[in-house]
């Protein structure tokens, strides 16, 4: 994410192809039996624009195609075996599985390796092929996984950030989704009921290559892939991963409740609450989702009660009708949370808690509000069912597509110790689906993503380097130079576990979408803009607060948005564009290229800026206008300030990076490349994370499309890669 010639008997695939058609008719049973035992629930949307999913008539239609689905299902089956013989005629394996670790390193992972510290990943690299995998350009998880499934660049699947501008605002939209609200409502009162579906589109373009596999009667079960929200309909089973939000319709955000006045400011990623204590008892609230429901939407609120005992450090929860003894620094196990939209309609969702600390102040962390996998709000798996299915077999699990809570460490508010307890209680829920999932699919493709490579990395990089600035202003676990080898030594344990449970007609993948280097100091793009004349703020304004407030954009004619982009003013395509497209437009990207390649910080002397990259002359595909004009390739150690981020603009041009999420991997694409391990004998010196698609397509007896930009890693031919020069490769 080494076919060998012996194939599996004919009744061994039977029974596989049966057993998939079996749970494919249980999700109907469960879903049958959750829309006739359950109250109606919808998904209430945050300020942001969500709005219900769920009506009385999308229940009613849901009912009948389930009913439909249940009895049409043994002439489904035998259409699936029929068409499933066929389907691996020309495979040359049973089963490919893929395992993507985001952010594994190939330098760390060399490193840990020749100090025999991976035996695993060594022995796939001595029995079948370890490389650097060449990633995207810009070198981000969501463009990088966009191009992994597609098997094409940016400009082919309209996705080059996290964020995207909404050229009309200047402001920025999630790159993957759009959700907007129903086009029909029916008035009752204060209450106004969606009559029709809300918009729900993935702006992520191209087919995924699972899509390709189903096509041709080939399964596939996809776990926790990035960008798969909302899921797409194909022939397998599917959760989705990141960018999937949580509850409040954000990318999470965690609650965090104090008696402490000091305590309380603005937090990063996350919302603070003072409170009082009266005797033994706190009354305070959870504020859910908007309810869309009203025709003046606010949040839902729900009680939540605190009591103190004679135990200093526990307290009793009361929240949602349950009850229960909270220890301090223990996370609680998942906790149910019911928010009533009213007309019978409530929203599920899934939250833990933990006790930081009860005296002199009390304190208490809540994470992210879950969507309740086992009645989803949201579509967040295909079938819908299939997480209602996870959740009964599997316990309770986090839905939120980036589940670590790197702010809530950031901010300081979640101590270091509990963000790594939760992140592997993370981990092992996400195992526990990846085996079930291994023991249900004996054919077809079985991929998982895991982010704990990644969420860790971010945030414990400090510790490989003690003259970092943001380990000098937060350093303080005693063993925090081991907790990335650690990482690294869990990560090839579960590659062990999942190499004892192939058969010999099984292919095996590891993969990262890129690299890590640390961050230690950030660049105000926006101030630099700003300073040099291509950015201006309104009169009588020195500075800019958050999401460009004071520019004034009559007289700017480039800004910085995301974490890699330049965009141009450009006339009639920005609301208040003033350069002209063509000449002049050109004119001026080759201009900033000229200036900001090879910028240096002038208090460390470096070179913070390696080169601009002008997206027209390494993109070609449907979606180059949606791309930025210019992508910003840092050097090792820089990255894009938080300030220039989030759009605030002042005469910083360089600072200390003193978070603890102290590396990262947006800069120069060829100074992150992920990994690549397989243990099928390759002979490649440089794979592209774009190759991975047709390989696996060719590996399953199907050509690849003539479309698709990757290359199978099976033959020896080469042809054109689409970034340039800076992706030349070598005839393999």
């Amino acid at each position: 994410m080494n076919c060998t010639t012996n194939p599996e008997p004919l009744i061994s695939s039977f029974l596989s192809s049966k057993k998939i058609c079996f749970h494919s008719g249980l999700y109907v049973f469960l879903g049958l039996f959750i829309l006739i035992s359950s109250p109606a629930e919808a998904y209430i949307g945050p300020g942001a624009g969500f709005a219900f999913l769920s009506s009385f008539l999308v229940f009613f239609l849901t009912f009948f195609l389930a009913l439909f689905s249940l009895i049409s299902w043994p002439f489904r089956l035998l259409l699936r075996l029929l068409r499933g013989q066929k389907a691996y005629q020309h495979s040359q394996v049973d089963r490919v599985i893929i395992l993507g670790f985001d952010g594994m390193d190939p330098e760390l992972a060399k490193k840990f390796m020749a100090e025999g510290k991976l035996p695993h990943l060594a022995r796939l690299k001595k029995e079948g092929t370890f490389s650097q995998l060449q990633t995207t350009t810009p070198a981000i998880s969501p463009v990088a996984w966009s191009s992994f499934m597609t098997g094409v660049n940016p400009s082919k699947h309209n996705i080059f950030d996290f964020l995207s501008r909404n050229p009309k605002t200047y402001l920025p939209d999630l790159s993957s989704a759009r959700i907007g609200p129903p086009r029909k409502y029916l008035n009752l009162g204060k209450y106004r009921v969606p009559l029709s579906r809300p918009e729900m589109r993935l702006l992520r373009k191209s087919q995924p290559f699972w899509k390709l596999l189903g096509q041709q009667g080939i399964f596939s079960t996809v776990l926790r892939v990035p960008i798969t929200f909302p899921p797409e309909k194909f022939f397998g089973h599917l959760l989705s991963g990141m960018c999937l939000p949580d509850l409040k319709g954000s990318q999470g955000t965690f609650i965090f409740y104090t008696t402490n006045p000091e305590r309380i400011q603005k937090k990063e990623g996350g919302e603070s609450i003072l409170v009082k204590r009266e005797g033994n008892i706190i009354r305070t609230f959870i504020a859910g989702p908007e309810n869309s429901f009203l025709k003046k939407p606010e949040e839902i609120k729900i009680p939540l009660t605190i009591r103190f005992g004679s135990q200093l450090d526990q307290v009793e929860i009361e929240v949602s009708g349950q009850k229960f003894i909270l220890e301090k620094n223990r996370f609680s196990p998942w906790v149910r949370l019911t928010f009533p939209a009213g007309l019978g309609f409530k929203v599920y969702g899934l939250t833990k808690f933990y006790l930081l600390s009860t005296t002199p102040h009390f304190e208490l962390y809540l994470t992210p509000l879950n969507i309740d996998p086992g009645k989803p709000a949201l579509p967040i798996s295909h079938p819908f069912i299939y997480s209602t299915y996870l959740s009964k077999l599997l316990g309770n699990f986090v839905t939120l597509g980036e589940a670590n809570d790197t702010w809530a460490l950031n901010e300081g508010v979640l101590p270091e110790e509990a963000f790594l307890e939760l992140a592997y209680s993370f981990h092992q829920d996400w195992e526990k689906m990846l085996f079930n999932a291994l023991k249900k699919t004996r054919r077809g493709l079985v991929t998982c993503v895991f982010e704990t490579t990644d969420s860790i990395q971010h945030m414990f990089w400090r510790y490989l380097d003690r003259t970092h600035p943001a380990f000098k202003a937060t350093g303080k676990m005693v063993n925090g130079h081991k907790v990335i080898e650690d990482l690294y030594r869990r990560m090839d344990d579960l590659v062990g576990r999942v190499m004892n449970q192939m058969s010999p007609r099984d292919a095996l993948i590891i993969m990262s979408d890129h690299g890590f280097k640390p961050f230690r100091r950030g660049v105000n793009l926006n101030s630099w803009l700003y300073l040099n004349g291509y950015l201006a703020l309104k009169e009588d304004a020195s500075e800019s607060e958050e999401w460009f407030k004071q520019v004034d954009w009559s007289r700017t004619r480039a800004y910085g948005l995301g974490l890699a982009g330049i965009y141009l003013n450009l006339k009639g395509r920005e609301a208040q564009g003033i350069v002209e497209p063509g000449q002049e437009a050109q004119a001026l990207k080759d201009e900033l290229i000229a200036k900001l390649s090879g910028l240096k910080d002038p208090e460390t002397n470096q070179v913070a800026i390696n080169r601009i990259i002008d997206t027209a002359k390494i993109y070609h595909g449907p979606y180059l206008e949606q791309a930025p004009d210019l992508i910003v390739a840092y050097n090792a150690g820089y990255r894009v300030s938080w300030d220039s981020v989030t759009g605030k603009i002042n005469r910083t041009l360089f600072e200390d990076n003193r978070k603890a999420w102290s590396a990262d991997h947006c800069l120069d694409p060829n100074l992150v490349p992920g990994v690549f391990f397989t243990n099928l004998k390759l002979n490649t010196s440089n794979p592209s994370i774009m190759d991975i698609a047709p390989t696996v397509l060719e590996l399953f007896g199907l050509e690849k499309p003539a479309y698709l930009d990757g290359q199978t890693l099976l033959k020896t031919e080469t042809g054109p890669r689409p970034e340039g020069k800076n992706a030349k490769r070598k005839k393999r």
